[in-house]
């Protein structure tokens, strides 16, 4: 049995780029991450039967999954497990601010062991990821599963899938409203695609 996973991570919002959004209660998508969250859905429902919809916890993921949902006539299924890092004391800071932290630096080039200020490490949280889609891998489901989730996650997942150390995370991207998609089997684990989106 093999399973068919698609990560994609949320779309555009305002802060994009250049605040560390991270657990925020806030940060909706801007009317750019809408319309590409349409799109995703537009591309969804042409393709492959999907069988369910996960969802971080966070508003920017909830939004892009609902766009979605709405359009296969799906329900989305909250998941904390696919909650983005719990980045403590940087949480909501601008990347302008960070830049200037040395702790900000030295995590970006030791995620494999780094901490973060009071929150979680990279690979505490790619743990719980992982624990979801080994799940998602041991079930049935009659389609492919659609988990809605961030950018530091997705790496995380497909590192551990290709036997990268966390600290290399930073060689790829993950884009907002970007598809990676993975083939999950007892014997198999494939990257399929990797950042896919439209141009």
């Amino acid at each position: 049995m093999a399973a068919r996973v698609h990560l994609a991570r949320h779309c555009a919002h305002a802060d994009v780029g250049r605040v560390l959004s991270g657990r925020c209660s806030g940060t909706p998508l801007s009317a750019e991450g809408r319309a590409h969250a349409r799109w995703l859905a537009g591309r969804f429902a042409r393709g492959e039967p999907i069988a369910a919809i996960h969802s971080s916890p966070r508003l920017r993921t909830r939004e892009t999954a609902a766009a979605i949902a709405e359009r296969l006539n799906l329900p989305v299924t909250q998941i904390d497990a696919l909650d983005e890092i719990d980045f403590g004391d940087w949480t909501g800071r601008s990347f302008s601010e960070l830049d200037a932290d040395p702790d900000w630096h030295h995590w970006n080039v030791a995620r494999a062991f780094a901490p973060t200020p009071g929150g979680e490490t990279m690979p505490q949280a790619v743990a719980r990821a992982m624990a979801h889609v080994e799940m998602i891998a041991a079930q049935d489901w009659g389609g492919a599963v659609l988990c809605v989730t961030h950018c530091d996650i997705i790496r995380g997942i497909v590192a551990q899938i290709l036997g990268l150390t966390l600290d290399r995370l930073l060689s790829f991207d993950i884009d907002p409203g970007s598809i990676t998609t993975l083939m999950l089997g007892e014997r198999e684990r494939r990257v399929l695609t990797l950042n896919w989106r439209s141009e």
